[in-house]
């Protein structure tokens, strides 16, 4: 067995990857890469010294509205970067009681009451996956929860967490600004997809409002209403999966929208099922490339790191009222490392 897939629950993560890196094995991990910053150094540091394969599945990289940005980004379009919000918003009830009841058992509060800035990356992957930058200071501010459920109270969790909701402003390396939202506790249903991202820049920008998204440009004639080209079609759920809470359902059940480089899939995987909107066979096709060729995946684990170290050092901060603390570096892959070919035509 050359490679292992983990998706158990969050905070399992960080231990168990170290784990399977220690037993010689490339791993596939669902977010978060760790939920302290130890493990994630650990993390970093093992696959350096094995040359292993480590790929985080932060399904936010391709999201349409990710894809169209870091294609923007990359054109010069948006000029420098100046501003990003990226925020997740999902309330406990819109399938996470069931989820957390699953896999938990009759103490699932324990783990219910995971700190929301420890499972940021898929808020600081859409800004830092585009820019290219990363962050490196944080002020944020908690939530106090008041729900009768007891979930995010002292006492009640493995952390002592009492924050159900977290905001976070970041300094970014290019000179920008971010801030991110980690809601649990929000009354926001939606019609869409509950991960937003708006990018600002000093020549263009990316915005999205309510259920539009749209391009900006500095004269009013180069504004673009992008829905339609970034839409994803719902797919049909069948089986047990049908009672599924909505919003879950169009997480899990969406095609690809017109911006996927489809061309690169294997043609085997035309009309399998996907998800998160259009992200799941792309990430599928990058790690066993990655592994086949013993080359990175766009999530590698430096990446992974940049897009997990900020909550871990975002929630310290809001336990003390909002305190600028800097977020530690772990670098760039070694020079000698090259990157998998994803975008060729596949056969």
């Amino acid at each position: 067995m050359d490679a292992v897939a983990i998706y158990t629950q969050r905070h399992l993560h960080g231990p168990q990857v170290l784990e399977a890196l220690a037993a010689g094995k490339h791993v596939y991990c669902a977010v978060p890469l760790a939920s302290s910053m130890d493990d994630v150094a650990a993390i970093v540091r093992e696959v350096e010294e094995r040359r292993l394969i480590y790929m985080t599945g932060e399904t936010s990289y391709y999201y349409p509205n990710t894809l169209y940005c870091r294609q923007r980004f990359e054109q010069g379009a948006f000029g420098r970067f100046v501003y990003g919000e990226a925020a997740y918003y999902h309330d406990l009830s819109h399938g996470f009681y069931e989820a957390f009841q699953r896999t938990g058992g009759e103490h699932w509060r324990q783990v219910a009451g995971f700190p929301p800035m420890y499972y940021p990356t898929h808020s600081v992957s859409m800004i830092v996956s585009v820019t290219g930058a990363r962050c490196t200071q944080v002020s944020c501010l908690g939530y106090k929860d008041q729900h009768e459920d007891g979930v995010y109270r002292k006492g009640a969790n493995l952390w002592d967490n009492e924050f159900s909701n977290q905001t976070a402003l970041m300094r970014t390396s290019d000179g920008g600004m971010c801030r991110i939202n980690e809601f649990r506790r929000v009354g926001w249903g939606g019609t869409g997809n509950g991960v937003h991202l708006s990018i600002f820049g000093t020549q263009g920008s990316y915005e999205e409002q309510a259920n539009a998204q749209v391009w900006v440009g500095l004269k009013p004639e180069n504004t673009q209403d992008l829905t339609a080209l970034l839409d994803c079609k719902q797919l049909p759920v069948e089986g047990p999966e049908t009672g599924m809470d909505e919003v879950l359902k169009r997480d899990f059940y969406t095609s690809i929208s017109a911006v996927h480089p489809v061309h690169r899939l294997p043609r085997s995987f035309a009309g399998l099922p996907n998800g998160h909107y259009g992200s799941h066979q792309f990430l599928v096709d990058d790690f066993v490339k990655s592994v086949a060729t013993h080359r990175l995946p766009p999530n590698h684990v430096w990446n992974a790191a940049r897009y997990c170290a900020p909550g871990l050092v975002a929630h310290e901060s809001s336990l003390r009222e909002g305190e600028m603390l800097p977020i530690p570096d772990f670098g760039d892959p070694p020079r000698d490392w090259t990157f998998a070919e994803l975008d060729a035509q596949a056969g």
